[in-house]
């Protein structure tokens, strides 16, 4: 089971999981044309797109929907309250056709994989993030939480692939120049999480299967990939996890 970052962080979020020839988006916060267009950079091809997952109704991760609807036929996998969030800011209809109904902590099969959703603490609706299983292979996309609930450290156990936030650097945050009360959003428990929660959970999560951390969602005002990738990289120091920084701008495709 492959994973690719296609664009992570304020602008637009998208991943990619690909298994048995089909494809998996995680998110519709990036253009149809620049899925299209950074697939083919990493060799993909959007056709084997089947569907897309959506975390929750923030612009940064549903742009794009409405051009999805209109111009492909893939399935969107999402809650009933952000299926209701969504159409109601967007102004658009998701049709039952199109629409796989999920709900956090129920199973479901879709393609070649196994999708687990599981909440999120953040401010949104009915936020969750998705465990993937195929095939004994395992991975999470876990963006935009506030903090880390027992929810998410049990989804996290025993996991190949872990795609993660680590969004600020709570001094570069505290000194930066956002407003006092955006900050307090930020620094909330259903904010974000800063590099020193990830290292948190990094350092005392089941690793005995851990092979890659792709830290997401990286703030550009307020964080430096070399800082994100440093905390990890110590607290994974006694394990053979690779870190890798999902990137804004460019697709990013981890080796294993």
């Amino acid at each position: 089971m492959d994973y690719a970052s296609l664009a992570s962080g304020s602008k637009g979020n998208c991943h990619a999981i690909r298994h048995n020839g089909a494809v998996l988006l995680i998110d519709a916060g990036l253009s149809l044309r620049q899925v299209e267009r950074r697939m083919n950079l990493i060799g993909w091809d959007v056709g084997s797109v089947q569907g897309v997952a959506i975390t929750h109704e923030h612009n940064d991760h549903i742009s794009a929907l409405p051009v999805l609807l209109r111009n492909t036929a893939w399935q969107f996998l999402l809650t009933a309250q952000t299926k209701k969030a969504i159409e109601l800011k967007m102004h658009v209809v998701i049709p039952d056709s199109r629409w796989v109904p999920i709900q956090s902590g129920s199973s479901l099969e879709f393609g070649p994989w196994t999708i687990k959703p599981f909440s999120l603490p953040h401010d949104a609706v009915d936020p969750v993030a998705f465990r993937i299983e195929s095939e004994g292979r395992s991975l999470a996309v876990i963006t935009d939480l506030g903090h880390i609930s027992q929810v998410v450290r049990q989804s996290c156990a025993g996991l190949e692939t872990l795609v993660i936030e680590s969004n600020y650097d709570e001094q570069m945050l505290v000194d930066g120049g956002y407003t006092p009360e955006l900050k307090a959003r930020i620094l909330s428990k259903v904010g974000h999480l800063s590099n020193e929660d990830t290292a948190g959970l990094l350092s005392t999560m089941d690793t005995s299967h851990l092979h890659r951390v792709v830290l997401a969602h990286l703030s550009e005002e307020n964080n430096h990939a070399d800082l994100a990738r440093s905390s990890a990289m110590m607290a994974l120091q006694n394990t053979r996890a690779r870190v890798f920084i999902a990137d804004q701008h460019n697709p990013v495709l981890p080796s294993v």
